[in-house]
């Protein structure tokens, strides 16, 4: 029997709960899955969580979406990297749009919190830059991505600007097929962890420009592997 999510589990336990309600209840290669509506009511979480645990499996070779038919369990057994360069064959477009909205605000982002952030904000973004180093071996790449998410979604409220951190939580609780798709890719956390450290020194050190130039660096680099994993 699967339990109702706490809150505070939500990050770490969506898709391993749907993955259990997968071998559990027997669904086999080709079945129609439950509904988003339905997995809402039986776990009690918002929507938003519930396409973002979908994403995960679909990105790691466990359900394939139709759009207008529903989620089915994969026909395929893909799994692992391939599995997932399928999903990103299949993502593309929304993964390119994502970073070209991510190249536009988040640079800015990091300019606006060297400028305005407090010495609060400056400690949460310093915590979460080490969480993830300290966590990155250890820890699951849903977990990773969560702290990436938390990690840019500190840095939009640093600026003190409603609207901007506004627009970078919907980016997080919906748009979130660039998280998925840099953060899956063998090798990408670990760059990223050098990435984050050289944002968090430039904000920092108050330097608006450096911290700008070290966002966009890191969004490219995440971007070109995301380019090369499509065209391996």
């Amino acid at each position: 029997m699967i339990e109702p999510l706490k809150l505070e589990r939500l990050s770490e336990r969506v898709s391993e709960v749907l993955k259990t309600l997968i071998q559990e209840e027997g669904f086999k290669p080709g079945d129609k899955f439950y509904s988003e509506h339905q997995l809402i009511e039986r776990l009690r979480v918002s929507r938003s969580s519930i396409r973002e645990a979908i994403r995960i499996l679909e990105a790691t070779g466990w359900v394939t979406v139709q759009h207008g038919k529903g989620i089915f369990i994969a026909r395929q057994p893909l799994h692992g990297l391939e599995a997932f360069k399928e999903w990103l064959k299949n993502n593309r477009q929304d993964i390119l749009e994502h970073f070209e909205v991510r190249l536009l605000i988040d640079p800015k982002a990091a300019f606006y919190a060297a400028l305005r952030g407090t010495e609060q904000d400056f400690s949460l973004l310093k915590s979460l830059c080490e969480e993830y180093r300290d966590k990155a071996s250890t820890a699951t790449v849903e977990q990773m991505i969560k702290l990436d998410e938390q990690f840019h979604a500190t840095i939009a409220k640093a600026t003190k600007n409603r609207t901007l951190s506004v627009l970078m939580k919907t980016m997080t609780t919906v748009l979130f097929e660039g998280w998925i798709s840099s953060l899956h890719i063998p090798g990408r956390i670990q760059s990223t962890i050098e990435e984050h450290r050289k944002v968090v020194e430039a904000i920092l050190h108050r330097d608006p420009q450096g911290a700008e130039q070290a966002m966009r660096e890191h969004l490219m680099k995440a971007l070109r592997d995301i380019q090369a994993s499509l065209e391996d």
